[in-house]
């Protein structure tokens, strides 16, 4: 049954009407106006409560009945009944105090309403789930005022694409969702959703601000995908998933395949959170040769995980979920604390590179737990080696560098890993002085394929020299590429040819082998 309810925010203004409410203040839109004004033609204006419950009042030659209910974030809603043809208790829809649209709770109903229509009409649904990309980038440097400005735009954009029927909700933080009414085809929410990309997509002007966001967009069909709410929603937001996954702003449609996918991906987590708390990793270490010396200089540690049933997963399998998980943290300090505990007792003072995820600067605690982990285990500051990629530059660039700094004052060396595959190399150089470059192996194997690739290994490793930093190849698998990188002016190399990663007993045998060879030459 049709309800006459409106909704307002913390501040009395109205951020949700129904069609039966804006019917009671013919011209005038209730969305945007206070309250004050929009029942200032009542005979006496609504005097909320302490607990926000309004006696009876006359507007114009109608008696209504005003049930209000207060939220706990401060919104409330307003219900109106004709006190002639009393409908019953009746709860109106709550919704965003910033942005009016409805919230989670409220989509669901009304999602409900719009697919029982559906099967009366023999009509279609889609849900379209969307999540703003570049947004915490926006919050982050403009702050939440500018933030919370753009929500409100988007709100507005969102709006415009409504049809009879429709409805648009925000879930929370930057995500939204649509619900397209009275589709009669795949081809109609294929163009909503590329509407929506493009429309939020476009730039927006915020307190002078020139803003650009894109939209990430899951589309789940009515009946091809389901024909009831929740599994509805549940497969937009697989469908959501994969389109971030596959380089967000673009519109993914559910398939089929998505559910097994994501069933994989939730058991892959729970083993992992489980294989930290089992400490069911290991570590290997690969060697790391001085051309010059023509000996090891040092390890890069890698993160090994066999599964108790399933047996070695890749880490480029795990590694990227237990970033997106959080878990990065603690399994980043366990292999920092791991490999300087192994590192202490080589019986040569080796290097040790551990690679640290851009997640774990986030915490602002990455220096704190490096001081705690060289104070517990011995290990000399200037044996241990930083290695973080152009991705931990991207986001938070100045807790970074501020943690880069940190540990570099106490003798902690850095390295750039993967130089040359990002969009800003040069810049972060410039930045900060990094000990290493470390020339991404993709340039290493390209050496024998074209100029391009030997001009960039020679550039890289010039650049190191005149900036006063070493320089190592990785991927090295053949002598040839041996000896390229050595004539370009490498210092250093890491790959098979010059060493597989060992177990730790292999490494302390290679390092014994070292120390011989060295007494020898003596």
């Amino acid at each position: 049954m049709p309800v006459t309810a409106l909704g307002f925010d913390r501040l009395a203004i109205c951020r949700f009407a129904t069609d039966r409410a804006r019917a009671l203040f013919p011209g005038r839109e209730p969305v945007g106006l206070s309250a004050t004004i929009l029942f200032a033609d009542w005979t006496t204006p609504p005097a909320f409560d302490r607990n926000g419950i309004a006696t009876l009042r006359r507007r114009a030659d109608q008696f209504l009945r005003c049930d209000t209910t207060r939220h706990p974030d401060g919104t409330w809603d307003c219900v109106l009944t004709d006190t002639g043809q009393d409908n019953g208790p009746i709860v109106a829809p709550p919704v965003d105090d910033l942005t009016g649209l409805i919230l989670r709770g409220a989509l669901r109903d009304k999602l409900a309403g719009v697919l029982a229509d559906a099967r009366a009409r023999q009509t279609g649904v889609a849900v379209h789930a969307i999540d703003l990309d570049r947004f915490k980038q926006i919050n982050d440097t403009l702050g939440h005022a500018v933030g919370d400005l753009l929500l409100v735009k988007v709100a507005e954009r969102l709006r415009s694409t409504l049809e009879p029927g429709d409805h648009a909700a925000r879930l929370g933080g930057d995500e939204f969702l649509v619900v397209q009414a009275g589709v009669s085809d795949r081809a109609e929410a294929e163009a909503r959703a590329a509407r929506l990309t493009d429309l939020i997509g476009r730039t927006y002007v915020v307190q002078g601000h020139m803003l650009n966001v894109g939209a990430s967009v899951g589309v789940a069909l009515c009946p091809d995908d389901a024909t009831d709410a929740v599994s509805l929603l549940r497969h937009a937001d697989l469908a959501l998933y994969r389109a971030k996954a596959d380089g967000r702003g673009i519109a993914r449609f559910f398939e089929p395949g998505m559910n097994a996918r994501m069933q994989a991906r939730q058991q892959l987590e729970a083993d992992l959170r489980l294989a930290l708390a089992r400490r069911q990793f290991s570590l290997a270490f690969q060697p790391q040769y001085c051309l010059d010396a023509g000996s090891v200089s040092g390890f890069e540690a890698l993160l090994r995980w066999t599964h108790p049933e399933r047996g070695p997963i890749s880490p480029a399998d795990f590694i990227p979920l237990a970033e997106e998980i959080g878990l990065i943290v603690g399994i980043g300090e366990w292999v920092l604390r791991t490999a300087c505990r192994e590192a202490v007792g080589w019986p040569i003072p080796a290097s040790i590179a551990v690679n640290v995820s851009p997640v774990q600067f986030k915490t602002g605690k990455l220096a704190e737990t490096v001081f705690s982990v060289l104070a517990q285990t011995g290990l000399a500051p200037g044996r241990l080696e930083l290695e973080i990629t152009e991705g931990a530059l991207l986001d938070e660039t100045n807790l970074v560098l501020k943690t880069l700094h940190a540990v570099r004052d106490i003798g902690v060396r850095v390295s750039m890993d993967d130089f040359g595959t990002g969009y800003s190399s040069l810049s972060y150089l410039r930045r900060f002085p990094f000990d290493k470059i470390k020339i991404d192996q993709s340039f290493v194997r390209g050496l024998g394929d074209g100029r391009d690739c030997e001009a960039i290994v020679r550039a890289v490793a010039s650049l190191g020299a005149s900036l006063g930093m070493r320089t190592t190849a990785e991927g090295v698998e053949t002598p040839e590429q041996l000896a390229r990188v050595r004539a370009e002016g490498c210092t250093e190399v890491q790959g098979y040819l010059t060493g597989r990663p060992l177990t730790a007993a292999d490494a302390t045998t290679l390092l014994l082998a070292e120390t011989g060879k060295a007494k020898t030459h003596a």
